[in-house]
């Protein structure tokens, strides 16, 4: 009975380490609204990777009731792409305090940028960028 006991007791604190682990990396998860506060946009994990999709925005409909789609992408085949949860942050890692090595599209403009994420305070920097990050444009992010 005290070897199983001790072996759950060693399993617990196994696991509980392996949250404890992505508890950082996975504060970011949740829905934030853009700076503008035109958009709403939900972070979520899929594996070990981070991703945001569009899931709110206050021109995604036409004035007809119909969904808005994609229409500045860049690849024709891909304008017919509805806003409502299309996916803007995509294949972001965590490491030392940054979410960083993905991209960010930006709808608006169909241009999609290199991009890294950091919190400062409650909110999220969202920075992103063609080659370096020095050139580049940082917007502020707060939980919806």
């Amino acid at each position: 009975m005290k070897k199983l006991t001790l072996l759950l007791f060693v399993l617990a604190v196994a696991t509980g380490s392996l949250f404890a682990q992505n508890a950082p990396a996975d504060k970011i998860l949740g829905t934030w609204l853009s700076e503008e506060k035109d958009g709403k946009i939900e972070i979520y994990k899929s594996g070990n990777k981070y991703f945001g999709k569009l899931v709110w925005g206050k021109n995604m409909y036409e004035p007809d009731g119909s969904s808005r789609t994609d229409i500045k992408n860049p690849d024709e085949k891909l304008r017919s792409r509805k806003l409502q949860d299309l996916v803007l942050l995509t294949n972001f890692t965590y490491d030392d305090g940054e979410w960083e090595g993905g991209k960010i599209y930006d709808p608006k403009s169909g241009k999609t940028y290199s991009c890294v994420m950091k919190f400062k305070g409650t909110t999220l920097q969202i920075r992103g960028y063609i080659g370096i990050s020095l050139m580049g444009r940082t917007t502020v992010w707060t939980r919806s």
